[in-house]
């Protein structure tokens, strides 16, 4: 008798018939089984059927795949996938439109699974549809069905893009041209156009011919938020794509279309909450708009560059009122000198030296310049009042100048590709066209201000700067909607405001170090962790959606996992879109027992941050990436959709498993309940001691209603 590992009980259905209840011997070839289940019902031929899931995506069952099958599971027989496959195919070629219809929407489902889109595939089944497209023949459902099994099919990646025609794709840009066009057409076709420019180095030339900036900048102003994310992640691909010397071209023409007001008043002003996706596009935006800084950030300022070296005779002048120049030489070169030392910089006999130095190289004089001539008054209040200050108060303008551009290309990633799990744009930053040049000149006086609250002198200088970017990061965190609302979030972070944040955190993390302090603490810990652990798994037993790792981001799959209530029991399954709210476990196919579980892993040593395709994610993925090892040989792979689920998954899985929680969110929550629960119990002792016989910890915890904001 084969080991009860290797046996699977499954239910397997037939039309018009009553369901097979079978035990599979997982070490038994599947097409063995298949004929057994064809005997129950007296159906002959059984290498023309196959098994498949009858619920969720409806896979198809493989020799690779048919470990993934869990006791419970339904089946369903069909036919198999190259019989499928070449039925499909005749059927799409038919003349009945009735017949066609029918057939496209199947095809459209089936596309997605990998076994049948191989047979679909090796019998020229994307050169079908594609003539189909070229045809024009084809409207309505019928060719939004074609579309979307044209771009399941591609997206297997199992033919390459550029066997793609011209004709073809001048068919889909012509849908994306149109000014009246079926949504559902309309979204296949941007998905295919961005698939095609991200794909293929030869199909961006293409694309970028066929479809003009201002069509994309149309399908913003419409009321579909899908629309708009599709549209915008096209020019995402193409500006990602676009040559570096095409990509300043680019920003202009967006510029001239005003792509950011349309952006700003139709989504992010909009009446509909900002999707994921559509945060995660504008995040893109965002970050492709800031990397255009990137070649100035990298530019060295040339000494000997007199059209260079103007610019700062510019801020001199600006600075001073033009003041005559003596005519002699010497008098001259020590009136600049002086001058300079006064603008801060820190070589007065040259300070084009100062701009030699990369990151942030010619980007921080084209800062000091916009601030110089869009905001004067300022520049020059700035500049004269350091230069009547004690020397050493005085706050070094151009070396701080410097510096922040500096801090702030570093703050926002100036020269980083987009990370793919990220949502974090910044809604004040749609809100200028020049909003890099305003952002620095906010916080250019923030900088100033808090030299003045500090009294700092040079000596200082670092400290200042790290309080400048503490205050710059605390802002951002709070997502001001317009730089006004920055600066009224900067405002209330005051120095003294600073420093009283630190200090509390510092309690919170610190307390005391006295023997009786660090006695109380060592006796509080174990009941805090214990609240710690309910939490967690209190919190995976709500369960928490992840989204399925692909090619695509935009129909995104969407997976729900959740722990039972009496902690035995992983449950699991796929959904069609993000859930609102708690999903119940009978909506969930699957589980994994919680005794079945090894071990949980965590980022490069995930089975799925090792496949080849894996090897492309990004940093932040593989941070929030983890694994539920499990009997027999199998796991469970996760991307958590943010810092948070990470911790609270993987220290709830290993509360589950009875092992340390290690997460820095861990660290961070015992030392502020500990620190709670001390000042609860000093509150009324003014010096404390802990007696030799110390009294009895009590045995229930205590109880605190606590939520997080991490990350």
């Amino acid at each position: 008798m084969p080991p009860h590992s290797d046996i699977v009980k499954v239910a397997i259905e037939w039309p018009g018939a009553n369901a097979q209840l079978i035990e599979i011997d997982q070490k038994k070839p599947l097409s063995s089984i298949i004929r057994e289940v064809c005997d129950g019902w007296s159906l002959s031929g059984s290498e023309q059927f196959a098994l498949r899931y009858a619920d969720g995506p409806q896979l198809y069952i493989t020799e690779q795949s048919r470990s993934e099958m869990k006791n419970g599971t339904i089946l369903r027989l069909a036919i198999s996938p190259a019989r499928a496959a070449r039925q499909l195919l005749d059927r799409i070629q038919s003349h009945g439109i009735d017949a066609r219809l029918e057939a496209l929407k199947e095809l459209a489902k089936l596309s997605a699974d990998p076994t049948f889109a191989t047979e679909f595939i090796n019998m020229e089944g994307i050169g079908t549809l594609a003539r189909l497209v070229e045809s024009g023949t084809h409207f309505g459902e019928m060719l939004a069905f074609t579309l979307t099994a044209f771009l399941e099919l591609m997206d297997h990646g199992i033919v390459s893009w550029d066997l793609i025609s011209l004709s073809f794709i001048k068919q889909i840009a012509g849908y994306v041209n149109q000014p009246m066009v079926d949504v559902s057409i309309l979204q296949r076709s941007l998905a295919i156009l961005e698939s095609m420019v991200l794909n293929s180095h030869s199909l961006y030339h293409r694309v970028a011919q066929d479809i003009t900036v201002g069509q994309l900048i149309g399908h913003l102003q419409v009321s579909n938020q899908e629309i708009q994310t599709y549209a915008i992640a096209l020019i995402n691909a193409l500006f990602l794509k676009a040559p570096e010397d095409r990509r300043q071209e680019m920003a202009s023409t967006l510029a001239q279309k005003h792509l950011r007001s349309i952006i700003l008043n139709h989504v992010i002003r909009g009446n509909r909450p900002i999707k994921a996706e559509m945060a995660h596009q504008l995040y893109v935006l965002q970050v492709l708009t800031f990397n255009l800084l990137e070649e100035r950030m990298m530019t060295k300022m040339d000494p000997s560059d007199q059209a260079q070296r103007d610019i700062i005779f510019e801020l001199r002048r600006i600075a001073f009122d033009g003041e005559n120049d003596p005519s002699g030489t010497e008098k001259r070169k020590a009136m600049y000198t002086k001058d300079y030392k006064m603008l801060g910089f820190t070589n007065h006999v040259n300070p084009a030296m100062d701009f030699t130095q990369t990151p942030p190289g010619m980007l921080a004089l084209d800062n000091m310049l916009y601030l110089a001539k869009l905001h004067q008054d300022t520049y020059i209040r700035i500049v004269l009042e350091n230069s009547s200050r004690e020397d050493k108060h005085e706050c070094p303008f151009g070396r701080c100048a410097i510096e922040l551009t500096r801090m702030l290309c570093e703050i926002l990633q100036v020269g980083e590709l987009p990370n793919e799990g990220c949502n974090d744009y910044h809604p004040m930053f749609f809100t200028h066209d020049r909003a890099w040049e305003e952002f620095f000149c906010v916080c250019i006086q923030l900088l100033n201000k808090t030299w003045k609250e500090m009294r700092a002198t040079a000596e200082d200088f670092n400290k200042v700067m790290q309080v400048v970017r503490e205050q710059i990061t605390r802002a951002l965190a709070m997502k001001p909607s317009s730089l006004d609302h920055l600066k009224g979030k900067l405002r209330g972070l005051s120095y003294s405001e600073i420093l009283r944040l630190r200090q509390s955190e510092r309690m919170s993390q610190d307390d005391f170090q006295s023997p009786p302090i660090i006695e109380l603490r060592e006796r509080i810990q174990p009941e805090i962790l214990e609240l710690i652990k309910q939490q967690r798994l209190n919190r995976l037993c709500e369960g928490s959606c992840f989204r399925k790792l692909g090619n695509r981001r935009r129909q995104e799959k969407f997976w729900f996992c959740r722990l039972s209530l009496n902690h035995k029991v992983l449950h699991y399954g796929d959904l069609d879109e993000s859930p609102q709210g708690e999903v119940p476990l009978e909506l969930l196919t699957d589980k994994i027992p919680v005794s079945d579980i090894k071990s949980v892993v965590t980022g490069k040593d995930c089975p799925h941050m090792k496949e080849k395709s894996a090897l492309k994610q990004n940093k932040e993925v593989l941070e929030l990436a983890f694994s539920v090892l499990h009997d027999p040989d199998e796991n469970l792979n996760f991307v958590a959709p943010n810092k948070y689920e990470y911790c609270v998954w993987t220290d709830g899985l290993c509360a589950l498993l009875g092992r340390e929680m290690g997460s820095d969110l861990t660290r961070s929550d015992l030392d502020t309940l500990i620190s709670m629960e001390m000042k609860l119990r000093l509150l009324d002792l003014e010096n404390i001691a802990i007696p030799e016989t110390p009294p009895p910890v009590p045995k229930e915890p205590s109880t605190y209603n606590f939520t997080y904001n991490y990350g």
